[in-house]
């Protein structure tokens, strides 16, 4: 479905990706772990065309996204639930869900009912501004408006962050479930124990560079890995 070929980012003078190639097949869960400044954020945001490539490719379905809109990469089915969340706090729940779905005319009505019952708070909630709910209800919030672009692939960047376990432990099973419905996923995320168990394959970034690519049974398996994201020592 997506393949990233030799993809560098640069802010001004820093390099953030160096010729990071990656690739995710239809209705897979992909993870991409590391730490803080690793540059999976940068990936995501390039991804979906917030920020311009100084080199390399990216195609999705066939076609060379590397010189499209935001706009025209989320028409074509690429659509990121942004890290730190990014609702419109002013605007209702229900305001917030719809603009999910800017780029469609008609159709959505569907789509609503399908996040409503994937989230059934946020129906609950629909009419109160957005600003109102509390974290774990704007992760929700988020993930249901990325939904309403109906995407093909859904990023996911850290929808764990600042949770507490119980509501990590219910996103991550709300990914499953998506993904079980036909969403393939690319999954940014810090909790490295909970994205490599529900992930098939996952890729390791350090400052730029993918450093370790394999299935999530060997990642698991590997002791750089689990002394450096899971916090368990090689034996």
């Amino acid at each position: 479905m997506l393949t990233v070929k030799n993809l560098n980012v640069f802010y001004g003078n820093i390099q953030a990706l160096r010729d990071v190639s990656l690739f995710v097949e239809t209705s897979e869960i992909v993870t991409l772990i590391g730490g803080n400044g690793a540059g999976k954020s940068t990936l995501l945001k390039t991804i979906s065309r917030v920020l311009d490539p100084s080199s390399g490719e990216m195609i999705f379905l066939n076609q060379n996204i590397r010189k499209l809109s935001a706009a025209q990469v989320v028409q074509l089915g690429i659509c990121q639930s942004p890290e730190g969340r990014r609702i419109f706090p002013e605007m209702t729940v229900l305001e917030n869900l719809e603009m999910g779905a800017y780029t469609r005319k008609t159709g959505y009505k569907e789509d609503l009912e399908r996040v409503y019952r994937i989230f059934p708070i946020l129906e609950e909630r629909r009419h109160q501004p957005a600003e109102t709910l509390s974290g774990g209800e704007q992760q929700m919030l988020t993930m249901g408006r990325a939904l309403m672009s109906r995407p093909k692939l859904l990023l996911l960047d850290e929808p764990s962050m600042g949770l507490a376990p119980t509501l990590v432990k219910i996103i991550f099973q709300v990914i499953q479930s998506i993904n079980g419905e036909g969403t393939t996923v690319l999954l940014v995320e810090q909790n490295a124990s909970m994205a490599l168990s529900i992930a098939r394959r996952g890729y390791v970034l350090e400052t730029g560079n993918i450093v370790l690519e394999d299935s999530t049974e060997n990642l698991v398996k590997d002791s750089q890995v689990r002394e450096a994201y899971l916090g368990k020592r090689a034996r």
